[in-house]
């Protein structure tokens, strides 16, 4: 039997997360930043004789800022409606809808959390702490709140364990409290954690001694380390709880020394203390400040890095004293700059990054000078997450699972817990992930995938094939929609709907005709769910 709505999602008419939404006011600040980004990419491209990639199409457009800002691939009826908009501003209202859509802050939610607290994939009691996390950060990104203001609540937290479950977390209140214990409330593991997410900077490597060529001394990462000295841990076993801090002490020893190092900012400076506020707030206080020389910066080459595959200066985390140096370095200070007037506001710079050229130039190599990803004169490749690679196969295959709390964690994980573990990223840049044997035959005959190939359990499929008013080719077409986000090319077309039509599958040829085509219609599903287009953001 057909199934309406499913029916109208993937004929185009019905949109499915609500409808489209009217577009705001245009941000004519992020226009200007954007034409900035413009202005200093092509000078570099023509001091270097490079040659650009020619822009990205709408349908190569809309999959990829869907992934970006909605972490999942666009629906039919989202493909659609974006490919027959004739405004010739249709990319930035696609923008701001997404940037006011619900799938923005359960995606960055994400995208935070797997940054912030990367412990979460091998760590059990950072597994039982993610969902407090995640309800504090998916407040914030609601509410937009400054990118400074989260860190600065991050820093100063409460560490007062009284009020709170056996795990630390406050009872009935959403908390940050889990990037410390995630941590073990340790001040070197605090400091070099806060110094690389916040600062861009990596000192980690001075923690137990200097290096001939490193900038970075053992007295500047104890230094730095001693911000957290106040704080005070309690735990049972392995499990870490809420402890007390106090907040007057702001030194440490040396391990395996009798040094003693004050608290001291990165940038060499001696902090002005006040009675009574804690170390923490103090660092907090200074590393947010507009003109800190490196938190804005780190910030805008982070969320560089993740629209664009490479930070302006990268590794991101590696931005001072390291031997990485900025591909653009005025580039790189107009932005921070103009992120901090903007009161760090995230998605003024999301709106300035997209409608950037860069942004919006196709992945295709068409010359050998765009093969420097640090030039940024063709999109990079970049492997889905694992939150983006289930949520684009279950919006394809119409796939839904109920879940409680945290997939990864709690109870029976489900499908999609499961799933989030096994194709969890060994690698910190999305250009470098690799997809494993396992992971291959899960794709090719794991649970979703099957089902989503499966005459009888496919509800992509099913809507299909029950479709009385569609042929082959519109079917070929739906079916490409709904994966790549594009129509197929003629010479694909052709080959699909000769194939389709003429019932050949992978068991062989049956006496049925019926049942003959819509398995091969089937295989014609299964192949391109498992193609590298569909495994890529480009």
């Amino acid at each position: 039997m057909i199934r309406p709505r499913l029916l109208l999602i993937l004929s185009g008419i019905l949109l499915t997360d609500g409808g489209p939404v009217r577009a705001a006011k245009p941000d004519q600040d992020a226009a200007v930043l954007a034409a900035i980004i413009d202005r200093h990419l092509a000078a570099g491209w023509e001091a270097n004789k490079i040659q650009p990639a020619p822009p990205a199409t709408d349908a190569e457009f809309v999959r990829r800022v869907y992934l970006d800002l909605a972490g999942r691939i666009p629906s039919v009826a989202e493909v659609r409606a974006f490919l027959d908009d004739k405004r010739p501003d249709k990319r930035r209202h696609l923008v701001e809808q997404l940037l006011e859509g619900p799938r923005y802050v359960a995606h960055f939610t994400n995208v935070w959390r797997s940054l912030l607290l990367p412990e979460t994939t091998n760590n059990l009691q950072a597994g039982f702490l993610t969902p407090g996390f995640e309800s504090w950060l998916r407040a914030k990104l609601q509410q937009n709140t400054p990118y400074d203001a989260m860190v600065r609540e991050i820093l100063t937290v409460s560490m007062d364990g009284r009020g709170r479950d056996p795990f630390g977390q406050p009872n009935g209140a959403p908390s940050p409290i889990a990037f410390y214990l995630s941590k073990e409330v340790k001040p070197e593991n605090l400091a070099a954690a806060v110094s690389r997410l916040f600062l861009g900077v990596k000192i980690e490597c001075a923690q137990c001694h200097n290096h001939p060529f490193a900038e970075w001394k053992r007295d500047q990462f104890w230094s730095f380390a001693a911000f957290f000295a106040g704080l005070q841990r309690q735990g049972n076993g392995d499990f870490v709880a809420a402890g007390r801090e106090m907040p007057d002490r702001r030194e440490l020893t040396v391990p395996g020394t009798e040094r003693v190092v004050q608290a001291t900012f990165l940038d060499g400076t001696t902090p002005k203390w006040a009675y009574n506020i804690s170390a923490r707030a103090t660092l907090a206080e200074w590393m947010t400040r507009k003109d800190n020389p490196y938190f804005a910066r780190a910030a805008v080459n982070r969320l560089w890095g993740y629209f664009f595959g490479a930070g302006i200066i990268d590794p991101v985390d590696e931005m001072v004293g390291g031997e990485h140096t900025a591909s653009h370095p005025e580039l790189l200070d107009e932005l921070a700059r103009h992120f901090a007037e903007h009161n760090f506001d995230l998605k003024f710079l999301i709106r300035a990054l997209t409608a950037s050229r860069a942004y919006q130039l196709s992945s295709l190599a068409t010359h050998r000078s765009q093969d420097d990803p640090h030039q940024f004169a063709r999109m990079s490749l970049r492997g889905l997450s694992a939150e983006q690679l289930f949520d684009s196969i279950a919006q394809a295959t119409g796939y839904q699972e109920a879940t409680n709390g945290n997939p990864r964690f709690f109870g029976n994980p489900g499908v999609r817990g499961r799933f989030l573990t096994q194709f969890a990223n060994a690698s910190d840049k999305a250009t470098e992930v690799q997809t494993s044997i396992l992971q291959a035959l899960s794709m090719m005959n794991g649970v979703v995938t099957s089902a989503a190939t499966d005459l009888e359990r496919s509800e992509t499929l099913t809507a299909l094939i029950d479709a009385p008013f569609m042929d082959t080719a519109e079917r070929i077409e739906t079916l490409y929609l709904a994966t790549l986000s594009r129509k197929p090319t003629p010479r694909e077309a052709s080959r699909m709907i000769h194939y389709v039509e003429n019932g050949r599958f992978a068991g062989g040829i049956s006496t049925d005709k019926d049942k003959s085509y819509n398995r091969a219609l089937a295989d014609v599903f299964w192949v391109l769910l498992n193609s590298g287009e569909f495994f890529l953001n480009h």
